[in-house]
């Protein structure tokens, strides 16, 4: 695959616990645990926990940039999710997390883009902040989480929104199900719809949008000419929903994603981009443009509008 076409990676994270509060990382192994042991697996807690904190050991991306250098992953996006607001039990503040992505990118040079999540519930204090990642730090687009209890056309957003009109970036969301800790039901995708409509200028991208309510998602890529969407979680829930998602006829709608570092244990980068020929995710009459499209051509197409700061 990585002989053949570019690949843009269009939704990863750092892997560090700095980046995810205990009790989120709590709920994920409650769910993990649940599995392995429904599936006949003798595992505790205890070993799931350690399992999960081990995928977790590379707060500065040197694994992640090996890895990527395998698969033939030209740059990846790394997401700044905003737990801090909603969880208090984060270790660091948004302001650390954001800083410490800085001194990532200036450590892998061309090679990571950064959306910065800031929860719009700071106020002016987080509009403030989120305006000099993207002006001062030079970052590349907003990450918003929320599950973390607002939604997508928020008021309080809408100063967020006009940063990123101004300068040209997108807006990347998670939609669906989370760590338990979190709320789902506001997490739906339709309620970016207005915001869409509002902001015609700034492109919205729907986090795991083959995954979770994808019927709803394809139906908002098709006809909002600002909405696009990611296929992250893609290793969870099979290469067939793939399938059906390309034959959608909006290829030129969909982003390549891992969601590194949640899938390190299904196997290497290089794995999980392999497994989607393996597993059939591609119909026969997808042609090469369209895979062109997918793993690179509509990433640099979005992050290609930025306008200089």
């Amino acid at each position: 695959m990585s002989d053949r076409t570019e690949i843009i990676d269009f939704h990863c994270h750092i892997a560090s616990e700095m980046c995810f509060p205990r009790s989120f990382q709590s709920g994920v192994v409650d769910n993990m645990t649940v599995a392995l042991q429904s599936k006949g697996l003798p595992v505790t807690k205890d070993k799931v926990a350690r399992m999960h904190a081990g995928t977790l050991q590379d707060p500065l991306c040197d694994e992640l940039v090996t890895q990527m250098d395998e698969a033939g992953i030209k740059k990846s996006v790394l997401l700044i999710p905003d737990f801090t607001y909603a969880l208090r039990d984060s270790t660091h503040s948004i302001a650390e997390v954001i800083d410490h992505h800085r001194t990532v990118v200036d450590r892998h040079p061309g090679r990571f883009l950064v959306f910065v999540g800031v929860d719009p519930r700071w106020g002016a204090e987080g509009l403030e902040l989120f305006e000099k990642s993207i002006v001062e730090y030079k970052f590349d687009g907003m990450k918003l989480y929320p599950p973390c209890g607002y939604k997508l056309s928020a008021d309080e957003l809408y100063p967020f929104y006009e940063i990123c009109a101004q300068y040209g970036i997108p807006v990347l969301s998670h939609i669906g199900a989370t760590s338990p800790v979190l709320d789902f039901e506001i997490a739906q995708p339709i309620f970016v719809d207005r915001a869409a409509k509002d902001f015609p200028g700034v492109d919205f991208v729907l986090a795991h949008g083959s995954v979770h309510y994808p019927d709803e998602c394809a139906m908002l890529c098709n006809n909002r000419p600002n909405i696009y969407m990611d296929v992250s979680g893609y290793e969870a829930a099979g290469s067939a929903a793939l399938n059906r998602l390309f034959r959608r006829g909006i290829t030129h709608k969909v982003l390549f994603g891992t969601d590194w570092p949640v899938f390190r244990l299904q196997g290497r980068q290089i794995d999980l981009i392999e497994k989607l020929t393996k597993e059939d995710a591609f119909p026969e009459s997808m042609s090469d443009a369209d895979r062109e499209l997918f793993f690179h051509k509509n990433a640099a197409r979005l992050l290609g509008k930025k306008k200089l700061t």
